[in-house]
């Protein structure tokens, strides 16, 4: 589907409710019968349950066993929530579920994709299956995986730099003296192109009888312009031609004219950035009242084509198609259920591949100048400055190696002792001020936009606007502090396929 800009009259404003899907009756249903099963769990908790200090950690390149048991049984409920300085340990970390005593996983997936958010990304999400919380560092899901002699369930951390210091985690399983004949096993698949192959994308080809659930879709986009006029398309049981043919990227999704952020229990889009270079998208769908049967095999693909604009040129050369193949970077992650149990024999690229090629200055490495000076405090990996009055001003230096376009992106820390600061990038503004003030103490990563920078230095600067924020406490100080733990560089018009793409465009609209 094409995304335009439509005006809309009052009337149909009127028109734009939010319709509330409501969850299945059959769950509540359930309740008023007497459940003939065990209930289980395995979780982090401490040896000594008179202790405190239920978490494991994960040195790099190291694995937990979350659950090893046998069967039958059906797991019907996993949480886990993390503590570590790896910023993107959404891709880093990876969850893999054995079935049966089998070597191979039939759920392979980085932790933040299988939960429905792509690019390492910090989101929340609620929806029938996942719901993420705690600005994306709480992951629950209650997807079923049945499992008849046995299973495994293991976290890895792929990450070359980063130990996990802390991971809790519950697995909330059934343990049943027999399962159904036609009980099928849950899988999950990831996958990615960096940056998409000619032709369409698949999200999904394997052989055996099952149904098809749902998909998580991520895109980081190399050219600016709509990247969603892709249709997907289910090949069901070896067809030549596609039974379930799609209309848009959106469409699948069941959104309209583009994408915006929401969610809903079963389709949404939690991260929608925009349409410039560099920006992101995550969407799901999960297909619980309308899944895809199979009998042989199931193959899943969807087009990856949009609108690409030359963002540099002029308004009669701006944009240089409608329906080009692009070459944004795609990843996914399929969810199905299948017998007997597929196995995922591809191995996963290391977990530096998995994310954008991002530079990474600590907090407590960035060179300062405060005004008042006093009050800035580098604890590795955070810097904190406290200066106590509402017109302060802090700056850092970036060193831009090479002239090119950069996305810029902070974690900072939100909380009661921070205040209402305007960034600059090189004394011009960017956005509008930003409020880092809230209840209680938390990081987020936050976009300082894209920007076209000579190599050098650049000054990005943060100062006080002196108004107090809505969300202050009456009976607390202004403190007005400002917390950075990272600050987040990435050059996009050196990222592969880019700038090819780009060219060719150009050449074939002279």
């Amino acid at each position: 589907m094409r995304m335009i800009c439509l005006t809309l009259t009052p009337l149909a404003f009127t028109a734009l409710a939010v319709n509330a899907q409501p969850l299945a009756a059959d769950s509540l249903d359930a309740l008023t019968r007497q459940q003939d099963y065990e209930a289980r769990r395995a979780s982090s908790s401490h040896e000594d349950i008179t202790r405190n200090g239920d978490a494991r950690g994960i040195d790099k390149g190291e694995t937990l066993v979350l659950m090893e048991e046998e069967g039958p049984g059906v797991v019907t409920h996993i949480w886990h929530t993390i503590g570590s300085y790896d910023l993107f340990h959404g891709r880093s970390l990876v969850l893999r579920v054995y079935y049966d005593g089998n070597e191979l996983p039939s759920v392979q997936s980085p932790l933040g994709d299988f939960f429905g958010i792509g690019h390492a990304a910090w989101r929340n999400l609620t929806s029938l299956p996942v719901t993420v919380t705690s600005h994306g560092r709480s992951r629950s899901c209650y997807w079923r995986m049945p499992f008849r002699d046995s299973i495994k369930i293991t976290v890895t951390n792929d990450s070359e730099m980063h130990d996990v210091d802390s991971f809790y985690y519950y697995v909330d399983w059934q343990k049943h003296e027999r399962l159904p004949e036609d009980t099928a096993y849950f899988h999950a698949r990831y996958r990615q192109e960096f940056p998409a192959r000619p032709g369409n994308y698949t999200i999904l080809d394997t052989r055996g009888r099952g149904h098809y659930v749902g998909t998580v879709y991520s895109a980081h986009q190399m050219e600016s312009g709509w990247f969603g006029e892709g249709d997907d398309f289910f090949y069901i049981d070896g067809a030549e031609a596609p039974q379930l043919r799609g209309t848009g990227t959106e469409d699948y999704f069941n959104d309209a004219w583009g994408f915006r952020e929401f969610c809903a229990p079963y389709f949404g889009v939690p991260i929608y950035e925009g349409v410039l270079t560099g920006d992101r998208v995550t969407a799901y769908r999960w297909h619980i009242p309308d899944p895809v049967p199979f009998r042989e095999s199931l193959r899943v693909v969807i087009e990856h084509r949009g609108s690409v604009f030359n963002d540099r040129a002029s308004l009669a050369n701006f944009e240089l198609g409608n329906f080009e193949e692009r070459s944004d970077w795609l990843s996914s992650v399929a969810f199905w259920y299948q017998y007997p149990p597929a196995h995922v024999d591809e191995p996963l690229p290391p977990a530096a591949e998995r994310v954008a090629p991002y530079r990474m200055i600590k907090g407590s490495d960035l060179t300062y100048r405060a005004d008042p000076p006093f009050l800035v405090m580098a604890m590795d990996p955070f810097l904190a400055y406290i200066p106590g009055v509402a017109d302060a001003k802090i700056e850092f230096d970036l060193e831009i190696p090479e002239d090119g376009r950069y996305q810029i992106s902070g974690v900072f820390l939100y909380g009661i002792p921070c205040g209402v600061y305007q960034p600059y990038l090189d004394d011009k503004p960017v956005g509008g001020p930003r409020d880092f003030v809230m209840g209680q103490y938390d990081p987020y990563w936050t976009s300082l936009d894209t920007h076209d920078l000579k190599a050098g230095t650049h000054t990005l600067r943060f100062e006080g606007t002196g108004k107090p924020s809505p969300n202050a406490r009456v009976l607390l100080p202004n403190m007005n502090g400002l917390g950075v733990a990272a600050l987040v560089l990435l050059r996009l018009d050196d990222m592969e396929g880019y700038v090819a793409v780009r060219d060719r465009l150009l050449e074939e609209k002279k």
